[in-house]
């Protein structure tokens, strides 16, 4: 009985590392993808929202009596909703039309409270990401919660760096590329800084919407791949962390969440399309010998109404 975790949130991490067999660089190069939809929610966002509650709770920010709030497009509120159900705090999160039904309906069933953030035409715009802080700020000065604050909060960048941790050990050091959509910034930063302490030359790459390019220095636009891409340059980004940035479409990223489906089995959402198309380019840019990582971000189940 010595193998019995202790709770939920123990099952959280040590995440499987998955080479593409038929979706790959046509040179040759190996593409590695790690399944942070094993995680409990089905997201890798499980491993941040348990970095920043037990950080607060450290630190005395969250009480045993407290309660938290966070603006999310989905995948961070379901996670928290799990922590917080787990650990008893109440949630309030507020959300939007704009993000799929089913990451709404699973942060309720985890006993969260909703409040919706009306969007225009479905689509993620830099107004509806900042009508979101701005309703949770009044929300946390109004009722004394701990807000969580993703996109600036630093707390999760240490969840990120034992994702690192695990990729090095599983690709035993022999990692040339990693490869991450952007949304907080928080997991391409964490995982590229902790990867650049093992090995330096290891070549980080961000990808975004190319309707709404602004870590590129483009426009600001609407687009509908789900987490990623909020419109503007957020708080988290740091320039010197990525060698590069790519830009992928939605309908790129839906695309080939269908051939991940149809070719390897694997059901993700857009990110992970959007992940897997930027390492395709790095593998060519690359060559044949070398091994790239990228994530799949959460599962495709969480879309389905999309």
């Amino acid at each position: 009985m010595s193998d019995l975790k202790q709770d939920i949130l123990h099952c959280i991490g040590n995440t499987s590392l998955l080479p593409l067999h038929n979706i790959v660089p046509k040179n040759g190069s190996c593409i590695l993808l790690k399944l942070e939809n094993e995680n409990p929610t089905g997201s890798m966002k499980d491993r941040m929202a348990l970095a920043m509650i037990e950080a607060a709770e450290a630190d005395g920010r969250l009480t045993a009596d407290g309660s938290v709030v966070e603006y999310t497009g989905g995948s961070t509120g379901v996670s928290l909703a799990l922590v917080c159900a787990v650990k008893g705090y109440p949630l309030h999160i507020v959300t939007s039309d704009a993000f799929a039904r089913e990451k709404l309906e699973h942060m309720k069933i985890l006993g969260a409270k909703l409040q919706i953030v009306r969007s225009e035409s479905g689509g993620m715009t830099e107004k509806l990401t900042r009508d979101m802080v701005e309703a949770a700020r009044i929300i946390a000065e109004e009722t004394g919660s701990f807000w969580t604050d993703q996109l600036k909060n630093k707390d999760q960048l240490a969840a990120y760096h034992k994702l690192a941790e695990e990729i090095w050990i599983q690709t035993n050091g022999k990692i040339d590329g990693f490869v991450q959509s952007v949304g907080t910034a928080a997991s391409l930063r964490g995982t590229g800084e902790a990867l650049r302490r093992r090995n330096e030359q290891i070549r980080i790459v961000a990808v975004e919407p190319s309707e709404s390019p602004v870590l590129s220095g483009g426009q600001s636009g609407a687009h509908k791949i789900d987490g990623i891409g909020a419109g503007f340059v957020v708080p988290l980004w740091q320039q010197d962390v990525a060698d590069q940035i790519e830009q992928v479409s939605t309908e790129e990223a839906v695309a080939m969440v269908m051939r991940l489906a149809r070719e390897e089995g694997l059901f993700a959402g857009t990110s992970t399309g959007c992940n897997v198309i930027a390492a395709l380019r790095l593998g060519e840019q690359l060559g044949p010998d070398a091994t790239i990582v990228t994530v799949m971000c959460d599962t495709g189940m969480k879309y389905l109404s999309k």
